[in-house]
């Protein structure tokens, strides 16, 4: 029986461990050869370690899969730059990208240091759009000679980002980042054959066990729609940002324009306030901020 990602290889970055580790035996077991990529840093994004990378790719290895290791540093130019080379080097081709590297360094607001806030923004906005731009670059490179292309990247944003969370504005910012980029690729790449889309899942790893106490579902239950995306059969579906939590899908939509009004004239300070408060009270409230109780 042949797998839904038979033949196709898929770079996913941060899979040494939690998501990315579920992600990356879910597409081997469905076929893919899979380039893991870790760097092997503690919680807060300190220190590097071969050992997670190694110990996944011994054990897709291990359950008849194809896998190679990928160590390098995704948020600069380098690493993104080798990781793409790696695919291409080791198997010839690449078909799916999966951005889901990230840490945290939670705080509230006014103790987030400049340090937390560049080290976050970085891994997880730096770290989605250098590897989406090296790998954009070939599979352009690739239409442009007439192959045909059918490509997937997967970003990975968060709730945090669609909603916001209390005691992560870091982090919350680069995953709002992340849906922007996503869109913008969309955008852009499907002239290439690049089909672009963003999940915001909920699993207990160690990133959130500490935030989201009774969080039940697990990494496995995101995988599934990870690898649909990543795949051949998720044609025609581009642009979009899907929630996961455990047996839960949901297909998140974003800003659009709710109540209105336009006036002849430039409105006073006061009017435009009067003219505030009667849109708003015809229009929907937004969500909860996570944390916000």
């Amino acid at each position: 029986m042949t797998g839904l990602c038979e033949g196709r290889v898929v770079v996913i970055t941060g899979a040494g461990r939690g998501l990315g580790r579920a992600h990356a035996l879910a597409f081997a077991a469905e076929g893919a050869r899979v380039v893991v990529n870790d760097l092997g840093a503690a919680l807060d994004g300190a220190g590097t370690s071969r050992g997670p990378a190694a110990e996944v790719v011994a054990e897709i290895r291990a359950a008849g899969g194809d896998a190679v290791p990928h160590g390098g540093d995704i948020a600069t130019n380098e690493g993104a730059t080798s990781l793409v080379a790696t695919a291409l080097d080791a198997y010839g081709r690449l078909d799916t990208l999966v951005n889901n590297a990230g840490f945290v360094r939670d705080r509230m607001l006014v103790n987030v240091t400049e340090d937390d806030w560049d080290a976050v923004v970085r891994v997880h906005l730096k770290g989605h759009f250098l590897p989406l731009k090296h790998a954009a670059a070939h599979w352009r490179a690739e239409a442009k000679t007439g192959r045909s292309v059918a490509a997937r990247v997967v970003n990975t944003t968060s709730g945090a980002g669609l909603l916001g969370s209390v005691g992560q504005s870091n982090y919350a910012a680069a995953k709002a980042g992340v849906v922007a980029l996503t869109l913008v690729a969309a955008a852009e790449l499907d002239r290439y054959g690049v089909l672009v889309n963003a999940i915001a899942p909920a699993a207990r790893t160690r990133m959130t066990e500490g935030v989201f106490t009774d969080l039940a579902a697990l990494p496995d239950d995101v995988s599934p729609l990870v690898v649909w995306l990543g795949s051949a059969a998720s044609e025609g579906v581009t642009g979009r940002v899907f929630e996961s939590e455990g047996g839960r899908l949901t297909v998140m939509e974003g800003w659009r324009p709710g109540p209105s009004d336009t006036a002849p004239a430039r409105r006073t300070p006061s009017e435009t306030g009067e003219v505030l408060r009667e849109l708003l009270a015809g229009s929907e409230r937004p969500g909860p901020v996570y944390g916000s109780g």
